[in-house]
């Protein structure tokens, strides 16, 4: 006798009622600080200043041989899962080998950190590893640090993204962070810090893969175009709702084929969110041009990966080739609440 929905008896596991006990890390709130900077100097990057490339391919200091961890692959392109790894342990041998690991994986979510309840001085030690420490233009940070990044959100803030963004479908914003600085960032973090039961995942597009995917003739098209990033549109929202503009929004021409230090592999480096227009072509051109990069990289779904959060989860992204976005698909009633930490990384190379 076939089986039928209606045969059968299932009881979803009670929910338990969710109590709002207030920020577990009230140091990393947010505040909206107006101070200002001036702005950022170009930094040149030596292939001795780059972690990656200073790395032992076997990873003796983040794999050790015989240690007690847990490593698998997300999927087969494009990010990792690591359990049984203390980012907060690991010597500068071993922080460098992590960032050759995700520089080839493009993401790694590692999991039952502590580095959290390290304290700042050794949150800016981990993110000065990689680079200079970035202050955003615009958006929250703690009291205690200008260097870093707050992501929050609560049951006062818990509006659904729709209601606040009334002209978007969906809340998929595929973007690389801040690639309108002279110096974009590179190897990544985002700590969790109160992460909902379940939804608030993040969604990651390898865009080394995108480059890849495309025709021979196409990618010669693109080789030696510049596109222009820009701040201004950011710094705009900010100051509509009396936020801060911390620097002068600024316009820079960025590489649309860069290559990677670490790898070396080219990679398509244009994102919706700063990326403007094609240097050099009319704007129906340029827009034509770039809407279809932007789609190609937002629908290669076998190029994509979406990491769940979990408590204690760290997720360490290569800023440089992949492009991310939340997903506010979770119950505003619950709080949402990361610290990043961004360093700079190297001006992007032309190819």
């Amino acid at each position: 006798m076939p089986i039928t929905l209606d045969s059968l008896s299932i009881t979803e596991p009670a929910q338990q009622e969710y109590v709002d006990n207030g920020p577990e890390y009230p140091q990393y709130l947010s505040t909206w600080s107006m101070e200002t900077y001036p702005p950022l100097e170009p930094r040149h990057v030596s292939d001795s200043e780059e972690p990656g490339l200073r790395a032992n391919p076997a990873f003796p200091n983040l794999f050790p041989k015989g240690g007690d961890f847990k490593l698998s692959k997300l999927t087969p392109k494009i990010g990792s899962d690591v359990d049984g790894v203390q980012i907060s342990a690991l010597s500068p041998e071993g922080l460098d080998e992590l960032a050759l690991y995700v520089a080839q994986r493009g993401v790694v979510a590692f999991r039952n950190q502590d580095l959290k309840d390290a304290g700042l001085e050794k949150l800016m030690q981990v993110t000065n590893h990689f680079g200079p420490a970035h202050v955003h233009p615009t958006t929250a940070h703690p009291a205690i640090s200008p260097h870093l990044h707050v992501v929050y959100r609560d049951q006062q803030l818990g509006r659904k993204f729709l209601e606040e963004v009334p002209d978007r479908n969906s809340s998929i914003s595929w973007h690389s962070d801040v690639t309108y600085e002279v110096n974009p960032p590179s190897t990544t973090f985002l700590l969790g810090l109160a992460i909902p039961p379940t939804g608030g995942d993040t969604l990651y597009s390898s865009s080394t893969e995108a480059y890849k995917r495309l025709s021979p003739s196409f990618r010669e098209r693109l080789h030696g175009l510049r596109a222009i990033h820009s701040s201004f549109e950011q710094d705009a929202e900010s100051r509509s709702r009396c936020g801060p503009s911390r620097r002068p929004p600024i316009q820079t021409e960025q590489p649309i084929i860069r290559r990677h230090p670490v790898t070396k592999e080219p990679m398509l480096f244009v994102n919706e969110g700063f990326t403007r227009k094609i240097v050099g072509w009319k704007k129906e051109e340029s827009d034509y041009m770039l809407k279809f990069l932007f789609d190609h990289i937002a629908r290669g779904q076998d190029f994509q990966c979406r990491v769940r959060w979990a408590e204690g989860t760290i997720i360490v992204w290569d800023n440089r080739s992949v492009v991310h976005s939340a997903v506010f698909d979770y119950d505003e009633a619950h709080r949402r609440h990361a610290i990043r930490l961004t360093p700079q990384g190297e001006i992007p190379i032309l190819v």
